[in-house]
Protein backbone atom coordinates (compact mmCIF):
# COMPACT_ATOMS: atom_id res chain seq x y z
CA UNK A 1 0.00 0.00 0.00
CA UNK A 2 1.16 3.49 -0.79
CA UNK A 3 0.86 6.37 1.64
CA UNK A 4 0.53 9.87 0.29
CA UNK A 5 3.58 12.01 1.03
CA UNK A 6 2.77 15.50 2.18
CA UNK A 7 5.52 18.03 1.83
CA UNK A 8 6.02 21.57 0.71
CA UNK A 9 8.30 20.56 -2.14
CA UNK A 10 7.09 19.49 -5.55
CA UNK A 11 7.11 15.84 -6.52
CA UNK A 12 10.00 14.78 -8.75
CA UNK A 13 9.12 13.60 -12.24
CA UNK A 14 10.54 10.15 -11.48
CA UNK A 15 8.47 9.76 -8.32
CA UNK A 16 5.39 11.08 -10.11
CA UNK A 17 5.83 8.47 -12.87
CA UNK A 18 6.26 5.69 -10.29
CA UNK A 19 3.12 6.79 -8.43
CA UNK A 20 1.10 6.98 -11.66
CA UNK A 21 2.22 3.46 -12.55
CA UNK A 22 1.29 2.14 -9.11
CA UNK A 23 -2.17 3.71 -9.39
CA UNK A 24 -2.47 2.29 -12.89
CA UNK A 25 -1.68 -1.23 -11.69
CA UNK A 26 -4.48 -1.19 -9.14
CA UNK A 27 -6.93 0.40 -11.58
CA UNK A 28 -6.12 -2.24 -14.21
CA UNK A 29 -6.66 -5.08 -11.72
CA UNK A 30 -10.04 -3.65 -10.77
CA UNK A 31 -11.05 -3.04 -14.38
CA UNK A 32 -10.22 -6.63 -15.28
CA UNK A 33 -11.98 -8.11 -12.23
CA UNK A 34 -15.15 -6.04 -12.18
CA UNK A 35 -15.27 -4.03 -15.41
CA UNK A 36 -14.73 -0.34 -16.02
CA UNK A 37 -18.33 0.63 -15.31
CA UNK A 38 -18.23 -1.32 -12.04
CA UNK A 39 -15.10 0.44 -10.82
CA UNK A 40 -15.13 3.86 -9.18
CA UNK A 41 -12.41 6.38 -8.51
CA UNK A 42 -12.96 5.83 -4.80
CA UNK A 43 -12.25 2.11 -5.22
CA UNK A 44 -9.05 2.80 -7.12
CA UNK A 45 -7.94 5.22 -4.42
CA UNK A 46 -8.72 2.73 -1.65
CA UNK A 47 -6.83 -0.06 -3.46
CA UNK A 48 -3.66 2.01 -3.76
CA UNK A 49 -3.95 3.66 -0.35
CA UNK A 50 -4.41 7.24 -1.51
CA UNK A 51 -7.13 9.83 -1.31
CA UNK A 52 -9.54 10.07 -4.23
CA UNK A 53 -8.47 13.68 -4.61
CA UNK A 54 -4.89 12.51 -5.25
CA UNK A 55 -6.09 10.13 -7.97
CA UNK A 56 -7.73 13.03 -9.82
CA UNK A 57 -4.58 15.10 -9.37
CA UNK A 58 -2.70 12.54 -11.48
CA UNK A 59 -5.43 11.38 -13.88
CA UNK A 60 -8.19 13.20 -15.73
CA UNK A 61 -10.65 10.26 -15.44
CA UNK A 62 -10.84 6.74 -14.04
CA UNK A 63 -10.39 5.28 -17.52
CA UNK A 64 -7.19 7.27 -18.08
CA UNK A 65 -5.73 5.48 -15.04
CA UNK A 66 -5.09 2.56 -17.40
CA UNK A 67 -2.71 4.54 -19.63
CA UNK A 68 0.62 3.95 -17.78
CA UNK A 69 0.11 0.19 -17.48
CA UNK A 70 -1.05 -0.08 -21.09
CA UNK A 71 2.15 1.67 -22.15
CA UNK A 72 4.11 -1.09 -20.41
CA UNK A 73 2.93 -3.40 -23.18
CA UNK A 74 5.25 -1.73 -25.70
CA UNK A 75 8.15 -0.67 -23.46
CA UNK A 76 10.24 -3.84 -23.92
CA UNK A 77 10.15 -3.80 -27.71
CA UNK A 78 10.83 -0.05 -27.88
CA UNK A 79 13.76 -0.45 -25.47
CA UNK A 80 15.20 -3.11 -27.76
CA UNK A 81 14.66 -1.04 -30.90
CA UNK A 82 16.33 2.05 -29.41
CA UNK A 83 19.58 0.08 -29.11
CA UNK A 84 19.47 -1.26 -32.68
CA UNK A 85 23.02 -0.86 -34.10
CA UNK A 86 23.37 0.24 -37.69
CA UNK A 87 25.44 -2.78 -38.76
CA UNK A 88 22.79 -5.32 -37.71
CA UNK A 89 19.66 -6.44 -39.50
CA UNK A 90 16.42 -6.18 -37.56
CA UNK A 91 16.17 -9.98 -37.35
CA UNK A 92 19.66 -10.30 -35.89
CA UNK A 93 19.12 -7.53 -33.37
CA UNK A 94 15.70 -8.70 -32.16
CA UNK A 95 16.91 -12.29 -31.86
CA UNK A 96 20.01 -11.31 -29.87
CA UNK A 97 18.27 -8.83 -27.56
CA UNK A 98 15.12 -10.84 -26.88
CA UNK A 99 17.25 -13.90 -26.15
CA UNK A 100 19.39 -11.84 -23.76
CA UNK A 101 16.31 -10.55 -21.94
CA UNK A 102 15.32 -14.14 -21.18
CA UNK A 103 18.33 -14.44 -18.89
CA UNK A 104 18.50 -10.86 -17.59
CA UNK A 105 16.03 -8.54 -15.92
CA UNK A 106 13.63 -7.25 -18.59
CA UNK A 107 12.66 -3.55 -18.76
CA UNK A 108 9.12 -4.45 -17.65
CA UNK A 109 8.04 -6.94 -14.99
CA UNK A 110 6.07 -9.93 -16.27
CA UNK A 111 3.15 -8.97 -14.00
CA UNK A 112 2.96 -5.54 -15.64
CA UNK A 113 3.21 -7.12 -19.11
CA UNK A 114 0.25 -9.36 -18.25
CA UNK A 115 -1.79 -6.46 -16.92
CA UNK A 116 -1.04 -4.52 -20.10
CA UNK A 117 -2.22 -7.47 -22.20
CA UNK A 118 -5.42 -7.64 -20.19
CA UNK A 119 -6.14 -3.94 -20.71
CA UNK A 120 -5.38 -4.21 -24.43
CA UNK A 121 -7.76 -7.18 -24.61
CA UNK A 122 -10.41 -5.37 -22.59
CA UNK A 123 -10.07 -2.41 -24.95
CA UNK A 124 -11.90 -4.48 -27.59
CA UNK A 125 -15.13 -3.89 -25.68
CA UNK A 126 -14.30 -0.78 -23.65
CA UNK A 127 -13.98 2.34 -25.86
CA UNK A 128 -12.41 4.39 -23.07
CA UNK A 129 -9.65 1.81 -22.65
CA UNK A 130 -9.25 1.68 -26.42
CA UNK A 131 -8.29 5.34 -26.18
CA UNK A 132 -5.53 4.46 -23.69
CA UNK A 133 -4.19 1.77 -26.03
CA UNK A 134 -4.25 4.05 -29.06
CA UNK A 135 -2.37 6.69 -27.07
CA UNK A 136 0.32 4.09 -26.34
CA UNK A 137 0.40 3.27 -30.05
CA UNK A 138 0.83 6.95 -30.86
CA UNK A 139 3.79 7.07 -28.48
CA UNK A 140 5.19 4.02 -30.26
CA UNK A 141 4.88 5.81 -33.59
CA UNK A 142 6.76 8.83 -32.25
CA UNK A 143 9.53 6.58 -30.96
CA UNK A 144 9.71 4.78 -34.30
CA UNK A 145 10.05 8.13 -36.06
CA UNK A 146 13.20 8.86 -34.06
CA UNK A 147 14.61 5.35 -34.57
CA UNK A 148 13.95 5.26 -38.31
CA UNK A 149 15.14 8.83 -38.85
CA UNK A 150 18.43 7.91 -37.21
CA UNK A 151 18.90 4.85 -39.40
CA UNK A 152 17.99 6.63 -42.63
CA UNK A 153 19.87 9.80 -41.64
CA UNK A 154 16.81 11.91 -42.34
CA UNK A 155 14.81 14.35 -40.17
CA UNK A 156 12.15 12.84 -37.93
CA UNK A 157 9.51 15.04 -39.57
CA UNK A 158 10.42 13.82 -43.07
CA UNK A 159 7.29 12.46 -44.78
CA UNK A 160 8.86 9.13 -45.72
CA UNK A 161 10.17 8.65 -42.20
CA UNK A 162 6.74 9.39 -40.74
CA UNK A 163 5.06 6.96 -43.13
CA UNK A 164 7.54 4.20 -42.28
CA UNK A 165 7.07 4.92 -38.57
CA UNK A 166 3.28 4.76 -38.91
CA UNK A 167 3.53 1.43 -40.75
CA UNK A 168 5.96 -0.01 -38.17
CA UNK A 169 3.79 1.15 -35.26
CA UNK A 170 0.75 -0.48 -36.86
CA UNK A 171 2.67 -3.76 -37.11
CA UNK A 172 3.63 -3.58 -33.43
CA UNK A 173 0.02 -2.79 -32.45
CA UNK A 174 -1.47 -5.71 -34.40
CA UNK A 175 1.22 -8.15 -33.25
CA UNK A 176 0.82 -7.14 -29.60
CA UNK A 177 -2.95 -7.53 -29.84
CA UNK A 178 -2.55 -10.93 -31.49
CA UNK A 179 -0.03 -12.22 -28.96
CA UNK A 180 -1.95 -10.84 -25.99
CA UNK A 181 -5.21 -12.40 -27.14
CA UNK A 182 -3.50 -15.77 -27.62
CA UNK A 183 -1.90 -15.71 -24.18
CA UNK A 184 -5.09 -14.69 -22.37
CA UNK A 185 -7.20 -17.27 -24.20
CA UNK A 186 -4.88 -20.11 -23.24
CA UNK A 187 -3.94 -20.87 -26.85
CA UNK A 188 -0.87 -22.87 -27.87
CA UNK A 189 2.04 -20.48 -27.33
CA UNK A 190 4.67 -22.53 -29.15
CA UNK A 191 4.94 -19.98 -31.97
CA UNK A 192 5.73 -17.21 -29.48
CA UNK A 193 8.24 -19.15 -27.38
CA UNK A 194 10.69 -19.56 -30.28
CA UNK A 195 12.56 -16.25 -29.98
CA UNK A 196 14.31 -16.60 -33.35
CA UNK A 197 11.06 -17.34 -35.18
CA UNK A 198 9.26 -14.50 -33.39
CA UNK A 199 12.09 -12.07 -34.19
CA UNK A 200 11.97 -13.03 -37.84
CA UNK A 201 8.22 -12.62 -37.90
CA UNK A 202 8.35 -9.09 -36.45
CA UNK A 203 11.18 -8.14 -38.79
CA UNK A 204 9.48 -9.61 -41.84
CA UNK A 205 6.21 -7.78 -41.34
CA UNK A 206 7.95 -4.48 -40.51
CA UNK A 207 10.11 -4.84 -43.62
CA UNK A 208 7.02 -5.63 -45.71
CA UNK A 209 4.98 -2.78 -44.23
CA UNK A 210 7.76 -0.27 -44.96
CA UNK A 211 8.41 -1.52 -48.48
CA UNK A 212 11.85 -2.83 -47.47
CA UNK A 213 13.06 0.56 -46.19
CA UNK A 214 13.37 -0.63 -42.58
CA UNK A 215 15.08 -3.85 -41.57
CA UNK A 216 18.45 -4.14 -43.31
CA UNK A 217 21.84 -3.12 -41.95
CA UNK A 218 22.90 0.42 -42.93
CA UNK A 219 26.29 2.07 -43.33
Amino acid sequence: MTTEKRSGGSMSEHRRARLRLEISREAARLFWEQGVAGTSGDQIAQAVGLSTRTIWRHFRSKESCAEPIVMQGVVTLLTVLRSWPRHRSLEEHLDAELSRLRTEAPPVDLADEMLAMKMIRLADTEPALRTAWLMACDQTQQEMCAIIAGRLRRPADDLEVRLHAAASAAVIRVMDEHIGAAILSGADLTEFEDVTALSRRYARVIRTATGGAVGDPVD
